[in-house]
């Protein structure tokens, strides 16, 4: 796949209606930048400010207690009371768990107790060395806890999977039979897995071809535009045609058959016949589950236009792509490198775990760990010297 492995900063500026990221690679997978660190959108420091060092340490160890906007997403809440039991009892459970006295605060006005309350853990919590940014108060069945958040980690790369190499496959006798079994795969990803598709208006690689195209137009005088418009009109025919062919169920019907009536002869097929198989397995044993089942939800504000305040969501370094080779692709993710830069954190599946007095469990990335890296093992077969 272009499980294109690139990283997300070099400090460069630049679905589905059915069924079913950036730059230097491991194996053809490429990495996006580095999460928080390298999503800065300007590497220079800032001045220092120091305080008068005769300053009275008097000021130093005043407390100032939290605005109460801080907890404004309590405001639109109908059941105040059940709110507050949940909460208190929820916090009584977290405190024991951790060992910290909570502050008194029910005596103060919703949701300023509220407020104040998440204030004091999280201040006693860092005192502790804790990791603060670990837990989170959620809201499940409309009741609020505590939990713990755990995600996982997709090395900040660009999952894309071409799909020019399989349709040329599909086009070569020699690896016709390779090809049919990856058809499984792609079906399994498009249909199960609920992979983005890059020729559907609602995918995120939809608009940024979409967008280039139209830098091509505006440039046709420009001497590689009638090279762009071959590789644009590649990219929009051959998408469309193996759109139609793995969105064709059968290929689902058919690929334990396919499987089992595969012959090896040659390395490639063994490596195109493991990846199938691992394909197969997920398939089996999550054949409802989808690669989004643990995207964490948004607390992003609609109206907020700065990009920094946002995060890189799951569907625009996950999808299918024309391809990952090429003068096309290469600006495509010049200019995807460049605007992920602009954002301040990168979403990964989230798991979060309910504190209540007992010990945490586990997450459990099974699924996770065995999707991306089978996207990762295609997208070196789909990219390998054979094909070339």
């Amino acid at each position: 796949m272009n499980a294109t492995k690139n990283h997300i900063g070099k400090n460069q500026v630049t679905g589905r209606k059915t069924t079913r990221r950036v730059t230097s690679t491991i194996g053809q997978v490429r990495s996006l930048a580095s999460k928080t660190k390298d999503l800065e959108r300007n590497s220079e420091r800032q001045t220092e400010v120091c305080t008068n060092s005769n300053a009275s340490n008097g000021f130093l160890k005043c407390k100032f207690l939290p605005k109460q906007e801080e907890v404004s997403h309590f405001q639109g809440s109908k059941k105040i009371l059940n709110t507050e039991r949940d909460f208190y009892k929820s916090l009584s459970k977290f405190s024991k768990q951790y060992g910290v006295e909570p502050m008194q605060t029910k005596d103060f006005g919703f949701p300023y107790n509220l407020a104040l309350a998440m204030w004091d853990i999280k201040t006693k919590m860092k005192q502790a060395n804790a990791d603060w940014n670990q837990f989170k108060l959620i809201r499940t069945n409309k009741k609020f806890h505590f939990a713990k958040e755990e995600q996982f980690c997709t090395n900040t790369s660009l999952y894309f999977i071409p799909v020019v190499p399989l349709f040329k496959m599909l086009h070569d006798k020699m690896c016709k039979k390779n090809a049919q079994l990856l058809l499984s795969v792609f079906s399994y990803l498009y249909h199960i897995a609920n992979v983005p598709y890059y020729r559907q208006q609602a995918s995120y690689l939809y608009w940024i071809y979409e967008m280039h195209e139209g830098w091509m137009e505006e440039d046709e005088a420009g001497e590689d535009s009638h090279h762009y418009c071959r590789e644009f009109e590649m990219s929009k025919n051959i998408g469309d045609k193996i759109e139609r062919k793995i969105f064709n169920i059968k290929n689902l019907d058919f690929f334990e058959q396919r499987l089992k009536c595969f012959k090896i002869q040659n390395e490639f097929d063994i490596i195109c016949h493991k990846v199938a198989s691992e394909a197969f397995a997920l398939y089996s044993e999550y054949p409802n589950t989808t690669i989004f089942r643990n995207k964490p939800s948004s607390e992003e504000n609609p109206h907020d236009d700065d990009y920094s305040n946002k995060a890189i969501s799951m569907d625009m370094y996950i999808s299918f792509v024309a391809n990952t080779k090429g003068c096309l692709y290469n600006n495509i993710e010049d200019s995807i490198n460049a605007e992920f830069n602009e954002y301040g954190s990168i979403e990964e599946p989230t798991i979060y775990l309910p504190i209540n007095g007992t010990e945490i469990p586990k997450a459990d990335f099974d699924f996770e760990y065995r999707l991306f890296a089978l996207m990762e093992k295609l997208h070196q077969v789909l990219t390998c010297k054979k094909l070339e």
